[in-house]
């Protein structure tokens, strides 16, 4: 499972001219799922988005997290995170889950959001969405739960 972080200063999204999502200062979370991905990558990905220490303290510094400083999610179903370029000049998305799949992992991940108590908005699963995006910072992280199976290196 894939997240692509943008801290904001607010961020919206519509689909056909219609606002469906709206949120002030937090994160717009670009969630994308791969056939691979289970309940231990929903939960490694929800605790490292809530805990991430990217919001400025009194000095300035990272060092408060989403539940620290009460964000809001703008959560985003986005499965072109899994697009594969390494072959010629149109991404592959064979690694992104099937849409019953993702559907209710991207279900199931907005229900360990809310269940932090931050306020969470979303889309739509598979709707053409625009998305506004005011970035503070700006701060942008790639967050991957493969990454909790790889070393350290140094």
């Amino acid at each position: 499972m894939r997240a692509l972080l943008q801290r904001v200063s607010e961020a919206s999204v519509s689909i056909d001219g219609d606002v469906v999502g709206r949120i002030g200062s937090g994160f717009v979370v670009l969630l994308g799922i791969s056939g691979e991905d289970t309940d231990d990558d929903s939960d490694y990905l929800v605790t490292k988005t809530l805990n991430l220490r990217v919001f400025p303290d009194a000095e300035g510094k990272f060092d408060l997290s989403a539940l620290d400083v009460g964000a809001e999610l703008l959560v985003v179903s986005q499965f072109t995170l899994y697009a594969d370029t390494r072959k010629g000049r149109r991404p592959s998305f064979t690694d992104a889950a099937p849409p019953e799949k993702a559907s209710a992992m991207f279900d199931d991940v907005l229900e360990r959001y809310r269940a932090s108590g931050l306020k969470v908005e979303t889309g739509r699963f598979q709707a053409h969405m625009q998305v506004s995006i005011e970035n503070d910072g700006p701060v942008t992280i790639m967050l991957d739960s493969a990454d909790r199976h790889r070393t350290r290196r140094g």
